[in-house]
């Protein structure tokens, strides 16, 4: 049975007097924020500098190409957990046989540890980079910090969604600063929306970006964040609800869209064309911006860096409970889960491990999960049985079928190039 087909008392506002406000319309948004960080993470921060430097601003288009894609795949989730009141991983368990939800939750579980592993190494770069310090004394506190910011979540979810906005303007505007002093050239940077590519290289590159636009880690965490979120008492209500929720993913993934799109902008105006900074790392990056346009943007990008680590791996760690409890039905504590998913990271860090070639590794294992995240998402949000009255238009399951594809083959064609 479909949650459409259970009527629940009706959130104040949704569907009544006090639905039209204004208060009411902010007081909806938060679950799309929480889920948007995950795509401006510290890999976000190292394809769309490489592109930028390598390329100027030819790849623009294929960062809003991806921000399109994220918008699709986030917009699934979040009906999925508003019409079923499950998340996909529960509507999994309850639809597939046990065996094959035991499955999809143990390549979802290294999903979820893989993308941790790449946030905490980018938030200790960037305590680095800011402070000083080794790596690994600096994934420690990453490690403790996010564990602090996962425990607003115990106090209810809008402590929590609301740090994660806060922590993602921040990461926007820190950009956005550094943008004015780039030497962004809007002519260029308009070019840059007409597809096209400059040989073989920038074919892989586009690929990477967009290969690496879905996070399937957030895909499950998204259709949580909605299961009880909205209530309501007829279909009026929950198509108002659905209205809402949509806007939530177009405010907080064109928050996530700006900030990839400035990470290559910058990129492109301080980087391209000069031989004297790598901008293929995130330390390279740090100390071109430094060196190009002073103190103060190198201090700006560390700062991005790090709060993007902090939120991203929060998120992260929440999704791997959101996984166990969905397709097994257990939890475990919140501190053994993070010390869990916390320890790859610092052994990565102990020996000496290249950061940048940690998340590259992190992105293959990432690669691996995307197909169990996407191809359940669509088939279930077509079918009325599971959505009642949001089940997808007919035009929504083409785009996501076509969004899915693209998604899986380029992550394909990326691991055949990795290996």
């Amino acid at each position: 049975m479909s949650r459409s087909e259970v009527v629940a008392p009706p959130l104040a506002g949704v569907g009544g007097r006090r639905g039209n406000g204004l208060r009411w319309r902010l007081a909806l948004l938060g679950p799309a924020f929480v889920a948007a960080v995950a795509y401006v993470d510290p890999g976000n921060f190292a394809t769309n500098s490489t592109a930028g430097a390598k390329y100027g601003y030819l790849l623009v288009w294929v960062v809003l190409a991806a921000n399109v894609m994220a918008m699709v795949v986030q917009t699934l989730s979040a009906k999925l957990g508003l019409a079923t009141g499950m998340s996909l991983p529960e509507v999994c368990r309850q639809r597939c046989s046990p065996w094959t939800a035991r499955l999809m939750w143990a390549q979802a579980e290294l999903v979820a540890a893989a993308t941790d592993v790449a946030e905490v190494i980018g938030g200790a770069v960037g305590l680095h980079l800011l402070f000083g310090l080794d790596l690994l004394p600096a994934g420690l506190i990453v490690g403790a910090a996010s564990f602090a910011l996962l425990t607003l979540r115990s106090r209810g979810y809008r402590r929590f969604e609301v740090t994660i906005m806060v922590m993602l303007l921040a990461i926007l505007v820190a950009f956005l600063v550094t943008i004015c002093r780039s030497g962004l050239d809007f002519g260029a940077a308009a070019a840059g929306t007409v597809p096209r590519f400059a040989g073989p290289d920038s074919v892989l590159l586009a690929a990477g970006i967009l290969g690496a636009t879905v996070m399937p880690h957030v895909v499950y965490v998204h259709s949580a964040l909605t299961t009880d979120r909205y209530e309501y008492a007829n279909d009026e209500q929950l198509r108002r609800a659905g209205r809402a929720q949509r806007m939530d993913v177009l405010l907080a993934l064109g928050c996530a869209g700006v900030v990839n799109l400035a990470m290559l902008l910058v990129a492109a105006g301080v980087f391209h064309g000069s031989e004297a900074a790598d901008a293929t790392t995130l330390e390279g990056v740090h100390a071109g911006l430094g060196a190009e346009l002073g103190a103060g943007a190198a201090v700006l990008y560390g700062v991005a860096l790090l709060v993007s680590g902090l939120a991203s791996t929060s998120v992260g760690t929440y999704a791997g409970d959101i996984i166990m409890a969905g397709y097994l039905r257990r939890q475990v504590p919140l501190a053994l889960r993070r010390i869990v998913t916390l320890t790859p990271a610092l052994i990565i860090l102990a020996v000496g491990i290249d950061p940048t070639t940690a998340l590259v590794l992190s992105q293959v294992v990432l690669s691996f999960g995307i197909p169990f995240a996407l191809i359940p998402l669509v088939w279930w949000t077509r079918r009325r049985d599971v959505m009642g009255i949001l089940v997808n238009h007919r035009l929504t399951t083409v785009a996501a079928c076509v969004v899915a594809a693209v998604v899986i083959v380029l992550n394909v064609v990326l691991l055949s190039h990795l290996g």
